[in-house]
């Protein structure tokens, strides 16, 4: 059995101290110090793990400053400010104590259309900023891969850029001002100042302007002989710019960004803000070689392009693999006989249309010149829309976590994926890399930014192996030995972080000019120690790029068990489940929690640290499993009951949020399946803890529904009393119990041809009697609770010309492996997959109707059988109808547009699943146009499940409600069952299935 896991770090007294003075003096955020949420933020993008002591939230600027002031009287306390937790060399990682602004400083405070400048919070999303500056004309300029999670707080920090960087700049070229807060909780406001009102400022804020102005100008000479001339000079504390030596200003601002949290809190900022050109075009070109693309790129540059990305062979063919191939595939179409190597996105921006069309066609004629020629270019393609261009980005921004889902334990890291060389010298450094990570035998992915000489190389390396560890050192020193061959730097976006070891050699003589500086601002060393640089005074270490990796955790975990559990330990912290966008599909569980444990990546490392714990103490999770053991219910229901700490109960609780949509198996780069090791979880979880009574009601629907469909009205008849439906909340958890339905099935299809069954009678049909039919599956929740749906199937096939065939009600398991029965799920689908097995010998078409469960066969069937699951294939009703010819529409009377809503699983898992309902609905006369939204907050059980209704109706409220006043009740169509029954809680009306409206149209009905 699992045992107790109670060694976990605990709070050093120090820490514990600070954090009840903090909460006596007022704080009024969030003060997190549970194991859970302390490994939530103990990682980010990067190969590095640090638990840090506890996570505060600040609500305010007040909040902020309390955060330094009480510190005063607690001199071992050390913080690192954290934003979206997307750095790739652990930048916000630490020891000490989490600042987190994402969660409650994220709110775009003020904005003046006419002066072009926003005002925000520092845990503002980049896309959040966007999406406000639209409808206005406007766009916060500096461009970046994780755009949809990267907070402003952030990309200040790091002083982030990408795409477009030579025309837009990097995030510092746009800070207008910033509100920051130091070490002592002091205020300090930064902007473009005149040098001489410097004198006029007060207090500690204003020692400090006056000393950095006044080693700046005494060292201007060294400094511009001591900083790069590139575009991405990202060097940390920017002496450079700090000073304008034409308008005699000074602006300490641009020594806050790219600082890293290493001088000062930065809660608000005022950034200027660009007008939207109206004119884009995207010219995407092929070549048979990478080398020939980076050769070619300052051509596109000097072709007058706002920016030129390029991507190689790797990342293009593990796009391929993704669900977002099925976005791009039409705008990068591979050239007959020849195999795409490597592609270069140019695009241009104009607000003039004439001198954007000149410049495209000016490039265009020039490609045609080159294809087929020595440049390698084989063909290019080009789009002016704008849907088509996002989808070309998403593509190039999902490529970092494209890359961490090769296949083996060696995945591509991120160390030296940023360095940059001037443009010019791009192709040569580039091929003398890949020459030194042949050498080695390392395979790697590259994309980046051509026009600004950064590209992004990330070797694929086993981090559990102690050797591929040193190897990484070995490659991080001959990295930054290249990159001066050539003229560049290690750092040329993604910042310092743990790489600040080779800052030193890097400035100089200059170095004490950087101690100098985050001596006045942090002289005791307490703003994210260790990283970019340290104080004049002291015993201070700079951090390495040998510090402690998630490796050394993750490889104290037995290789079958990492290899068993790869769902979980293939995370490599992307972040991409973090997205802001209400409307995306997903992990809804930590859209509307804002809580980084629920999610993906959160689950994932809770799932891994459980696992190591467990290792740790000799137990072998798979053993477990095989044995399937319980201990006997007294034991259970003392443990239960016990008060005892157990990590276990964390990790329950982080698992009991997921809605088991699965949109992660799919959205995630990487694939991280969450439910497929919640069910395992909950599975070895209940060896030693008794399970709920409803979990037990959940897994048995299958086998109680059929039953009591016998009596449906007396059934439903007791279930709409008031007093039963509350006493189901209190006792058994369960509410808004859905009716059955009435008339049953049989009953709307009485007489009806399908309801006979007889599978020996079509054994002996021959094939031509045999190829018209078509065999219905069905699933407990529509056949039982929303039967018109499936009855409706079944007049539809026959309008359609074919004969359909009811299938007896054969139990699929989900509702089993949702609640982590699965040694009873495994029963379940075997016996399911030996009925259809012998019915899929017959070559006939089996359909079934809800997302969710036909899905099931498709993923879990395959995960809890193997090889014995068999060939069979169930359909959705879309994939079969689109296979009909358009003749058999002609009758059909269809006209108008419908919005449909799709279940997650099925966008998410079924990609082509929307294009088809639309295909259907064209040639029934109909407009279909698809709903942008996420998850409906039901996921099947979830949102009748008492401790979840108050999420399941907020996640509702996230993107549904606003879609369907946008659509029409009368106009909407909703594929999954859980859909349905959400709307019509929510909303007072069900909304139709497809195939409702699609026989009311062929019955002249629509």
């Amino acid at each position: 059995m699992i045992p107790k896991m109670t060694q976990v770090p605990q709070l050093d007294a120090a820490y514990q101290t600070y954090l009840d003075a903090l909460d006596q003096a007022g704080f009024s955020g969030d003060i997190e110090t549970r194991y859970s949420q302390r490994l939530a933020v103990a990682t980010d993008n990067s190969v590095y793990q640090q638990l840090p002591q506890a996570i505060v939230f600040p609500r305010s600027m007040a909040d902020l400053a309390l955060v330094g002031q009480v510190a005063k009287d607690h001199p071992q306390v050390t913080f690192s400010a954290r934003g979206g937790g997307t750095g790739t060399n652990g930048q916000s990682l630490t020891p000490g104590l989490v600042v987190d602004l994402s969660r409650h400083m994220n709110q775009i405070l003020e904005f003046n259309a006419e002066e072009r400048w926003v005002r925000v919070q520092a845990g503002v999303v980049k896309d959040q900023l966007n999406d406000f500056l639209r409808p206005h004309g406007f766009f916060f300029a500096p461009d970046l891969s994780t755009s949809n999670r990267a907070t402003i707080g952030g990309m200040i920090n790091t002083d982030a850029s990408g795409q477009g960087s030579l025309v837009y700049g990097k995030t510092s070229d746009h800070v207008l001002a910033l509100s920051a807060v130091l070490d002592d909780g002091s205020r300090l406001d930064t902007q473009a100042r005149p040098v001489a009102e410097l004198e006029a400022l007060p207090g500690r804020a204003g020692e400090i302007h006056r000393l950095v102005a006044e080693r700046c100008k005494a060292r201007r000479d060294d400094i511009l002989r001591t900083f790069p001339r590139l575009n991405r000079f990202l060097t940390g504390y920017d002496l450079e710019h700090v000073y304008d030596e034409t308008l005699e200003h000074f602006d300490l601002g641009r020594v806050l960004c790219g600082s890293e949290g290493s001088l000062a809190f930065i809660g608000e900022a005022k950034l200027n803000v660009t007008p939207i050109a109206p004119y884009k075009t995207l010219v995407n070109v092929k070549y048979d070689s990478f080398e020939k693309a980076l050769r070619n790129a300052p051509f596109l540059v000097e072709a007058n392009a706002t920016s030129v990305e390029t991507v190689d062979s790797k990342v293009l063919n593990l796009a391929r693999e993704d669900i977002i191939w099925h976005q791009v595939s039409d705008l990068i179409q591979d050239v007959p006989g020849v195999e795409m190597q490597g592609l270069n996105i140019v695009e241009y921006n104009d607000v003039d249309a004439h001198s954007q069309q000149a410049k495209v066609e000016a490039l265009c004629r020039r490609l045609d010149e080159l294809v087929g020629g020595d440049s390698g270019v084989i063909g290019y393609q080009l789009t002016s829309d704008l849907d088509a261009i996002n989808r070309i980005y998403a593509m190039r921004k999902k490529a970092v976590g494209l890359l961490g889902n090769t296949k083996g334990f060696a995945k591509p890291q991120p160390f030296a994926e940023d360095t940059a060389v001037p443009p010019e010298n791009l192709a040569d450094f580039i091929m003398e890399f890949r020459a030194l990570l042949d050498a080695k035998g390392l395979h790697y992915g590259m994309f980046g930014h051509v026009d600004a000489g950064v590209l992004h190389v990330r070797p694929a390396l086993d981090m559990c192996d102690p050797e591929q560890e040193v190897l990484l050192r070995e490659l991080s020193d001959q990295v930054v030995a290249l990159v001066a061959k050539y003229g560049g730097l290690m750092w040329g976006e993604h910042g310092k972080g743990y790489r600040s070891e080779y800052a030193p050699e890097f400035f100089g003589e200059l170095w004490d000019e950087l101690r100098a500086v985050k001596t006045a601002f942090d002289p005791h060393n307490r703003m994210n120690p260790g990283k970019i640089c340290t104080p004049l005074e002291g015993e201070h270490c700079l951090v390495s790029v040998d510090g402690v990796k998630r490796g050394a955790f993750d490889r104290q975990i037995p290789v079958q068990v990492r290899s068993d559990f790869e769902g979980a330990m293939n995370c490599n912290g992307n972040g991409l489940c973090f997205n802001y966008d209400a409307k995306t599909p997903m992990c809804p569980s930590y859209r509307v929690t804002r809580d980084r444990r629920h999610s993906p990546k959160g689950r994932a490392g809770m799932m891994r640290e459980w696992l190591r714990l467990l290792s740790e103490q000799g137990v072998d999770p798979q053993a477990l499993e095989q044995a399937g053991r319980r201990l006997p219910l007294l034991n259970r229901i003392q443990n239960s009951f016990s008060r005892e700490y157990d990590f276990s109960h964390e990790v329950k609780e982080v698992m009991d949020g997921c809605l088991a949509c699965k949109a992660c198996s799919s959205q995630c780069p990487i694939k991280v399946d969450v439910p497929s090791f919640r069910a395992r979880f909950m599975n070895l979880y209940h060896q030693r803890y008794l399970r709920p009574f409803k979990d037990h009601l959940v897994a048995n629907v299958e086998k109680s529904t059929p039953w009591l469909a016998l009596f449906p009205r007396a059934v439903n008849a007791v279930l709409r009393q008031g007093w039963v439906q509350k006493l189901m909340g209190r006792t058994v958890g369960m509410v808004d119990t859905p009716l059955l339905s009435t008339p049953t099935l049989s009953q709307q299809l009485e007489a009806d041809p399908a309801l006979d069954w007889d599978l020996e009678a079509i054994r002996a049909m021959s094939a031509e009697q045999r190829h018209k039919l078509v065999l219905v599956v069905q699933d407990p929740f529509t056949s039982y609770y929303d039967a018109t749906v499936v009855a409706d199937l079944i007049r539809l096939i026959r309008a359609l010309g074919h004969e359909p065939r009811l299938l007896p009600f054969v139990p699929n398991g989900k509702p089993e492996h949702v609640k982590g029965f699965l040694d009873r799920f495994a029963k379940t689908a075997a016996t399911a997959a030996a009925f259809f097995n012998e019915l899929h010998a017959l070559g006939l078409p089996l359909v079934g109707v809800d997302p969710s469960l036909v899905l099931c066969y498709r993923d879990e069937y395959h995960k809890a059988l193997g090889d014995q699951r068999g060939d069979f294939q169930v359909l959705l009703p879309q994939e079969w109808l689109v296979t009909l010819p358009d003749g058999d529409w002609q009758g059909a009377q269809g006209a108008g547009q419908l919005t449909l809503f799709a279940h997650c699983t099925e966008k998410t898992n079924a990609p082509a699943a929307e294009g088809q309902w639309q295909q259907i609905f064209a040639r029934a006369g109909f407009e279909l146009a698809t709903a942008k939204v996420g998850c409906c907050g039901m996921a099947g059980t979830y949102g009748h499940e008492a401790e979840h209704l108050d999420s399941s109706k907020a996640i509702y409220e996230l993107s549904w409600r606003q879609a369907i006043d946008q659509a029409g009740h009368d106009k909407m169509l909703a594929t999954g069952y859980s859909c349905r029954c959400q709307v019509g809680r929510m909303e007072g009306q069900k909304p139709q299935h497809p195939v409702s409206r699609l026989l009311a149209a062929l019955e002249g009905r629509a």
